[in-house]
């Protein structure tokens, strides 16, 4: 067998790497390569997994009972007096410990909510999408009536109404209400995905509707739901913030940070008593901007003309 010229092995390899260069990122590859080229958006990132870490496993070395229990003596403790890193609010109670159970219910409630609307959203999306015609004209006339109601002011009437009152309540009752806008979303980007030869060809063969849907057609929304699934997280968290704030949220002795944030609700405690109110605001404000930084990169790896690498 005769040996390859050294020349033509250079050249073969020199394709192939021209190749390589000019073959387009795929998959996992468009994300790092997005977020290698953005460090606000790493740093955003590697700051919410943190807080999410610290939210879930601080809580373990917290004894919640202790944490919850009112102690008039030590009203409203400076920071670092006592003990308290963070100080104490109006019922004796440590900030700090406040801070992070309130930081764990609140997005325990916000994720949970995200997950929930994005499934009935994209089951009932993907329906419209594919099939269209008459089924299509049903789901988005109840949906442009459900998205015409007030949604706070529903919410804040089945809270007052409801008498058995949990953070898995106020779950049901945001979820139930906030799915619109993930079906509107999901059944735009299916009708155009839907008129495509693969899903042509798919139905030609004889696949059932629910494997084409699953198989074929979600995963290439999989981008764009990704980008509004982040979004839609930092947004369940201020709708969630904002209900206990107004104390329509989560149930009395139940820390969350809207409840933090909401006791500066007197111009003593918000000119002289800052620690109280201040850490959770700021810790929102944080989550917010970060979280936004994050949802910016998936919109251009979304986007293949906004990418950046």
């Amino acid at each position: 067998m005769a040996e390859n010229n050294p020349q033509q092995v250079i050249k073969e390899a020199a394709l192939e790497e021209q190749i390589e260069a000019s073959t387009p990122p795929m998959g996992w590859e468009v994300i790092r390569r997005e977020f290698a080229k953005d460090k606000l958006a790493i740093f955003s990132l590697v700051l919410i997994l943190l807080i999410v870490l610290v939210a879930i496993f601080a809580p373990l070395f917290i004894d919640q009972t202790a944490a919850n229990t009112v102690d008039i003596f030590n009203r409203y403790t400076p920071p670092g007096e006592k003990g308290y890193i963070l100080g104490s609010d109006e019922s004796g109670r440590d900030v700090l410990q406040q801070l992070v159970l309130g930081t764990r219910n609140s997005l325990l409630i916000a994720w949970a909510v995200t997950i929930i609307t994005a499934v009935i959203g994209t089951i009932i999306g993907l329906a419209a999408g594919y099939y269209g015609g008459l089924v299509d004209d049903m789901i988005m006339r109840v949906v442009d009536f459900l998205l015409v109601l007030p949604t706070i002011m529903i919410i804040i009437a089945v809270v007052t109404i409801v008498r058995s009152f949990n953070p898995w309540t106020l779950i049901i009752i945001i979820s139930l209400l906030g799915w619109m806008g993930q079906t509107r979303l999901v059944r735009t980007a299916s009708l155009s995905e839907g008129s495509k030869d693969y899903i042509h060809a798919s139905k030609t063969m004889g696949t059932r509707d629910w494997k084409i849907m699953l198989g074929s057609l979600l995963p290439n929304l999989s981008s764009l739901m990704i980008t509004n699934l982040t979004l839609s997280f930092a947004g369940n968290i201020g709708l969630e913030t904002g209900l206990s704030y107004l104390g329509f949220g989560l149930p009395v002795g139940t820390p969350s940070l809207g409840t933090l944030i909401g006791y500066a609700n007197s111009p003593d405690i918000i000119e002289n008593k800052t620690w109280v109110w201040l850490p959770a605001a700021l810790l929102v404000l944080i989550m917010m901007l970060a979280i936004n930084y994050i949802g910016q990169a998936f919109q251009r790896i979304a986007d293949s003309k906004q990418r950046r690498g």
